[in-house]
């Protein structure tokens, strides 16, 4: 049976899950237990959910979210590389951009990476999202 590109594209982003989950593991001693990658020609954003720790959890319940979330922007940072270094090798395409940042009623987590175009400027990648006359991105 020949592989699809679709099929393929869905391997990939499981497995960008899957290592970014890891990589969460490793800094903050407890993984989310859901992830999902979705993947365009121009993105790759990875959902975390019920990522926090008990600790963060309980502080959280104190009133003090905010540490929280401050605390979560430094660990952001300090895996930036690993996380960015994970899905250029998954997809062998560079990452221009990162950005991150966390909810925490519900907790749910958003890594997003912005691709270099592989296309030249003008050439249709045939997603459906478009750019308005005032700058601002218009999608379905």
């Amino acid at each position: 049976m020949q592989e699809t590109a679709t099929t393929r594209r869905g391997e990939i982003a499981a497995q960008i899950s899957r290592e970014a989950v890891q990589v969460l593991r490793d800094y903050t001693g407890r993984g989310p237990t859901k992830a999902r990658t979705v993947i365009n020609s121009e993105l790759v954003a990875v959902t975390f959910a019920d990522s926090l720790t008990k600790g963060e959890a309980r502080l959280v319940e104190l009133g003090k979210g905010d540490h929280v979330l401050e605390t979560r922007r430094e660990y952001q940072r300090a895996m930036e590389a690993e996380l960015v270094a994970l899905v250029e090798r998954a997809l062998g395409q560079r990452v221009i951009a990162f950005l991150s940042d966390n909810h925490l009623d519900p907790d749910i987590g958003v890594e997003a990476f912005v691709l270099e175009p592989r296309h030249e400027p003008g050439e249709s990648d045939g997603d459906e999202s478009h750019t308005a006359s005032d700058g601002s991105l218009v999608g379905d």
